[in-house]
């Protein structure tokens, strides 16, 4: 039995009437050829042109096997080393999950890195735009603004469950800190891509089948459990 999706708020991706849909995040560059495995004799892992020479320099110090990979563990200390406070391991998994490519398996290489970095810093402005009081958390009504912003038009009751479950995962105050504002984004971002990709017609309603319907959910669930 097929269940349809979609309701009176419209859908929260994308703008009709040929207006163009923000993207809250770059693309992620074509993957190439994968670094080589030996990275020894001073060989440095190649990122896209424009890389931030402190993602670079991250990387490299994450990277301490010198695979030209990092891990989940490596991931926390290459963001931490950089203008990141230390994220939950739930979030970390999250953003491998998202940001890996699934043809490699040792981890996030150069070029998946660097996207990674370039949308942190994108979320970390959004972040902080939104963040009127400057206290370092968005409220209900901020991660609404800061949602819309992306250019997701969340229901005031998808709003209270988004909330109810970060923020017990940050200040447990109503509040969302920045390591929960990205994990909830990402959870959004996400589900909605998967979303759009049965909804061809940008209707705001899509109809699939149960096994459908797990496909593209229990992959964001059991990623970073």
């Amino acid at each position: 039995m097929a269940s349809s999706f979609g309701g009176p708020y419209g859908y929260g991706y994308g703008y009709g009437d040929g207006q163009q849909q923000p993207q809250p995040y770059p693309p992620q560059p074509p993957y190439g050829s994968s670094p080589s495995s030996s990275f020894g004799s001073g060989y440095r892992p190649s990122f896209p042109p424009g890389t931030d020479p402190e993602a670079i320099r991250s990387f490299e110090m994450a990277d301490r096997d010198w695979s030209g990979y990092i891990d989940e563990e490596e991931l926390q200390q290459a963001l931490c080393s950089g203008p990141y406070q230390r994220f939950s391991t739930g979030t970390v998994r999250l953003l491998i999950f998202l940001f890996k490519n699934p043809t490699d398996p040792l981890g996030l290489g150069p070029k998946e890195f660097a996207a990674l970095w370039s949308c942190l810093g994108q979320w970390r402005a959004i972040f902080e735009r939104f963040d009127r009081d400057r206290s370092g958390k968005i409220d209900l009504t901020e991660l609404r603004d800061a949602l819309y912003s992306l250019g997701y038009v969340i229901p005031p009751s998808v709003l209270q469950v988004l909330m109810s479950i970060y923020d017990s995962r940050s200040s447990g105050t109503c509040e969302l800190n920045f390591d929960a504002f990205v994990e909830c984004g990402m959870i959004v971002k996400g589900l909605t891509e998967k979303f759009k990709e049965k909804d061809l017609q940008y209707t705001g309603s899509a109809t699939l089948g149960y096994d459908e319907f797990l496909c593209m959910i229990l992959p964001f669930l059991v990623s970073y459990d």
